[in-house]
C-alpha cells in the first residue's frame, strides 16, 4: 500500500512537470510572438509612407516634384483611382503620384546625380524627359542649381523627396536651400518628405567659414550636421539663410519611430558611390579624400571603403587595388593605376567622424606635395586651417579640439530646430 502511494505521488509529481514544461514552452512562445509585434510596431515609417497625410494636400493641385532613385514609397498603400497601384508593392514616389489622377504631377526636379541616380559626382546633369512617365524632368545640377521662375509658374505646390546622409559636402542640402528660396520667392508652398539620416547620431568636424561657401557647403554647420532633412530645412528657415531673409512654407511630414539614434539601413544607394551602410558609415571620414590626390574606392565596388595612391609608400601599406572605370566613376582618380593603402570593407566602424584614415594617409604620402588638393580640400573641409593642421603633423585629439567652441554653438542652434529626440 505504501509503495503504492509513493507510487501514486510520483506519477503525480511527473505529470505536473510535463504540465509545467508544456505550460512554460507556450508561455515562451507567447512572449516571443508579442516582442516581434513590438518590434513590427517601433519599425520606422519614412515620410513618403504616410500617403494619408500629403495626398489630400495635392488633390487638385499641380505638382512639382524633387526627387532621385531613393524617393519610394513601401507600406499597405490606400487606394487611389489607378489600376495599375497595387498593395504592398514599392513605387516611386513620381510613379505614384503619377498614377493618381486626382493629381496633376507637371514635372519632376533632379538633384546631382541625376533622377534614377546615376550620373558620376559633380557630372552635370541635363534636362530630359523621363522614358516611363513622360514627364519633363528638370537638372538641378548643372548651369542651373535652383528652378526658375518660369519653371515654377505653372505649378501650384511642391514635393521634396530625397534621401540624405548628414554630411555637409553631400549636395543634396544645397539642392534643399535653393529649392527653398525659389519656393519662397514664387509664393509656393513645399513639403518636404521626411527620411532617417543615418549618420544622425552626432554632430562633428569643422565649422564652415563662410568665406568659403559653395555648393559642397552653403552654411556655417559642422561637416556632419546630425539632422534630418526636414530638421535641416527648418533650420534655414529660422536662421534666415534664404536670400534676403525670406522663408518657404514648409509642411513636414515626420516620420514614425524615428530618433536620432535609430539605426537605418538605406534600401536604395543614395548615390551611385555610397552602395551599402558601411560606406556611409566611412563616408564623414573618407568624404576628406575627395579635396586630395588619393583615391577614396571610386573606381572599384568598395566606394568609401578603401583608400589609396601609387605615392603611398608600399612597404607600410600591405593593401593594393587598381581603380578602373565603373557605374558612377567613369574617370576614377588613377586609373588602371596600382594604388597602395588600406581596405576598410570588413572593419567593424561605428557611425563617428575621424581624421585618423587621411592623416595615417598623409604621414605615409613618399611625395607629400602630391597630397593635397588645396582649393578643392578647402572647398570640402570648409576652412583653410585643417590642412594647415594635418601638414602641421597636428594630433587628431589636438585637431578636435580646435572645434570644440563652434561645436557647442552649434548644438545650441541645432536644438531649436530638431524633431526628433
Amino acid at each position: 500500500m505504501r509503495f503504492r502511494v509513493i507510487k501514486n505521488t510520483l506519477l503525480l509529481f511527473v505529470l505536473i512537470v510535463i504540465s509545467c514544461a508544456s505550460k512554460t514552452k507556450e508561455d515562451t512562445s507567447t512572449i516571443v510572438k508579442v516582442d516581434n509585434r513590438v518590434n513590427e510596431d517601433k519599425t520606422i515609417i519614412v515620410g513618403a509612407n504616410q500617403t494619408e497625410k500629403y495626398i489630400p494636400l495635392l488633390k487638385g493641385k499641380r505638382v512639382g516634384i524633387v526627387a532621385n532613385q531613393t524617393s519610394l514609397i513601401n507600406k499597405r498603400l490606400p487606394k487611389v483611382t489607378a489600376p495599375e497601384i497595387k498593395e504592398n508593392t514599392t513605387y516611386h514616389l513620381v510613379d505614384y503620384l503619377n498614377n493618381d489622377k486626382s493629381i496633376t504631377v507637371k514635372k519632376v526636379f533632379s538633384p546631382e546625380h541625376g533622377f534614377r541616380g546615376a550620373a558620376d559626382a559633380g557630372e552635370d546633369v541635363k534636362d530630359g524627359v523621363d522614358t516611363k512617365t513622360q514627364l519633363p524632368i528638370l537638372s538641378l545640377h548643372g548651369k542651373n542649381k535652383k528652378p526658375t521662375n518660369e519653371q515654377l509658374s505653372d505649378l501650384d505646390i511642391m514635393v521634396f523627396d530625397i534621401q540624405d546622409v548628414g554630411v555637409r559636402f553631400y549636395t543634396y542640402i544645397s539642392t534643399l536651400h535653393y529649392v527653398m528660396e525659389a519656393c519662397a520667392e514664387n509664393n509656393l508652398p513645399l513639403i518636404i518628405l521626411d527620411r532617417p539620416n543615418p549618420n544622425g547620431n552626432y554632430f562633428d568636424g569643422p565649422t564652415l567659414e563662410i568665406e568659403h561657401r559653395s555648393f559642397l557647403g552653403m552654411h556655417p554647420i559642422p561637416l556632419v550636421h546630425g539632422m534630418t532633412i526636414g530638421e535641416y530645412a527648418q533650420m534655414i528657415n529660422g536662421e534666415g539663410w534664404l536670400k534676403e531673409g525670406i522663408t518657404c512654407d514648409i509642411e513636414i511630414i515626420k516620420m514614425v519611430n524615428y530618433t536620432h539614434e535609430s539605426t537605418y539601413s538605406l534600401p536604395k544607394r543614395p548615390s551611385p558611390n555610397l552602395p551599402n551602410d558601411q560606406a556611409i558609415k566611412l563616408y564623414p571620414s573618407l568624404g576628406l579624400f575627395e579635396g586630395t590626390n588619393i583615391n577614396a574606392g571610386r573606381g572599384t565596388e568598395y566606394q568609401f571603403q578603401r583608400y589609396g595612391a601609387p605615392f603611398l609608400d608600399k612597404e607600410y601599406y600591405s593593401f593594393s587595388y587598381t581603380p578602373i572605370p565603373n557605374f558612377g566613376s567613369k574617370y576614377p582618380k588613377h586609373q588602371d593605376k596600382v594604388c597602395f593603402g588600406a581596405d576598410l570593407s570588413q572593419i567593424n566602424v561605428e557611425r563617428s567622424f575621424t581624421l585618423k584614415y587621411i592623416i595615417d594617409a598623409y604621414n605615409n604620402a613618399t611625395d607629400k606635395s602630391m597630397f593635397f588638393n588645396t582649393s578643392n580640400f578647402t572647398t570640402h573641409a570648409g576652412t583653410k586651417k585643417l590642412q594647415q593642421q594635418i601638414e602641421s603633423g597636428w594630433s587628431e585629439e589636438d585637431i578636435k579640439l580646435s572645434w570644440q567652441k563652434e561645436l557647442k554653438a552649434f548644438k545650441k542652434t541645432r536644438s531649436k530646430y530638431l524633431i526628433y529626440d
